[in-house]
């Protein structure tokens, strides 16, 4: 019999403990032996948990047990979870993890570790959830050179425009019915500015440029500033507003990645990713666009990648093991630079958009603002945008992705 240690007992730490025990079969029928969950760490003793008599409070016991052949970290945050998935690495223990803010931010160190030590770190259930998307990067796309990631990496950001946009609420609104739902967390700051998405390009960039790509690096934007009639200027347009993380490869060779909400084209493959579901679009040079769709939380969702990275540890743990390199000088292009159209609502004359914009596009809604002009532009870098936009009072600026 194989064990393995869960730290952590929260939505995805139960979640996988629930698949070991109910899908008990299938895994022995999968790995060729049974698997146990041995320990559980946590804070404090649950005991009317069902896992009770599994639960630990001291990461030395798992540490210093050689029966422990995998360690799934399962806590969040880095501090204590980098010191536990360190000392497991180091005790030659595979460790897997859902954890996006340790992989985007300590990552390069842990694959290095790992390979160091001659184990694995798999991390599957930190991008997309449920969504199977980083083994795709590294088997299926492997003979493809990757130029370009984007997608809706945030279900709670994702439910929240969705009902804007098919209820007519307003963002106060559908983040508090977010919140009553479970959606949304008490504080939902690292969801609704973007900050969770940030983590999850990052580590999407890693993977697919092969340098590091620290989430500090990355300009990020969130949703909280979007008003209803965004949403209705969209619409007007032809686009939905979704909140996308998108990191690609410059024709230069230098790589850029940053978080923001577009107007999405309505024939975009993401576009009716709706609720709180996440779509990610990957381009290989030979394959084109790959999509993918799913639940990117809960916890037999994430538990479901966190238990196939587990099985992979004991069937094949160093098959494409994931690993990237510090970043050259020169590598990384602030998104500030990159070029697109944009929409952009001011209370500017239209003499002085015109000779700050030049050629535009005006859009008008019924019931709009008189005082307000909203017009799409000619491709221009953020950078130029707020240059030629300065003193003009812009009430909003959204990127275009018509691609």
């Amino acid at each position: 019999m194989t064990k393995v240690a869960i730290l952590g007992i929260g939505t995805v730490g139960s979640g996988t403990a629930d698949i070991f025990q109910d899908n008990a079969d299938l895994i022995r029928k999968n790995v060729g032996d049974d698997v146990e969950v041995k320990y559980i760490l946590c804070r404090r003793m649950r005991p009317d948990s069902r896992f009770a008599p599994r639960i630990v409070l001291d990461f030395d016991v798992i540490e210093r047990d050689p029966e422990v052949k995998v360690v799934a970290e399962c806590m969040g945050g880095v501090d204590p979870a980098y010191d536990y998935v360190a000392r497991a690495i180091r005790a030659g223990k595979h460790v897997v993890s859902s954890n996006k803010q340790l992989v985007a931010e300590r990552g390069l160190e842990l694959t290095h570790l790992a390979r160091e030590h001659g184990v694995a770190f798999l991390f599957e259930g930190s991008v997309g959830g449920g969504i199977p998307v980083l083994r795709p990067i590294m088997r299926c796309l492997a003979a493809n050179r990757i130029d370009s990631v984007y997608g809706i990496l945030n279900g709670t950001t994702n439910y929240i425009l969705t009902e804007m946009i098919q209820c007519g609420k307003s963002f106060g609104q559908a983040l508090k019915e977010a919140q009553e739902k479970g959606y949304a967390e008490a504080d939902p700051t690292a969801d609704v500015e973007g900050i969770d998405a940030c983590r999850k390009i990052c580590i999407l960039s890693d993977m697919c440029f092969g340098y590091n790509v620290d989430p500090a690096q990355v300009r990020t934007e969130g949703i909280s500033k979007i008003a209803s009639v965004d949403v209705d200027y969209a619409r007007r347009m032809g686009y939905r507003i979704k909140l996308l993380g998108r990191t690609l490869r410059l024709p230069d060779g230098r790589v850029t990645a940053y978080v923001a909400p577009h107007f999405v084209d309505m024939e975009n493959p993401v576009v009716n990713v709706d609720g709180v579901l996440n779509g990610i679009v990957i381009h290989g040079n030979a394959v084109g666009n790959t999509v993918y769709s799913g639940p990117g939380a809960g916890a037999s969702e994430t538990g479901s990648a966190v238990a196939a990275d587990i099985l992979d540890c004991l069937t094949g743990p160093m098959d494409r093991q994931p690993i990237w390199e510090a970043q050259p000088e020169g590598y990384f292009m602030d998104a500030d630079e990159l070029a697109c159209r944009w929409f952009v609502r001011t209370k500017a004359g239209l003499a002085e958009i015109g000779e700050a914009f030049g050629s535009v596009r005006f859009v008008s809604i019924p019931g709009g603002d008189p005082e307000e002009y909203a017009f799409s532009t000619e491709e221009m870098s953020r950078k130029r945008l707020m240059e030629v936009g300065a003193g003009m009072g812009l009430l909003a600026a959204y990127r275009i992705l018509d691609e």
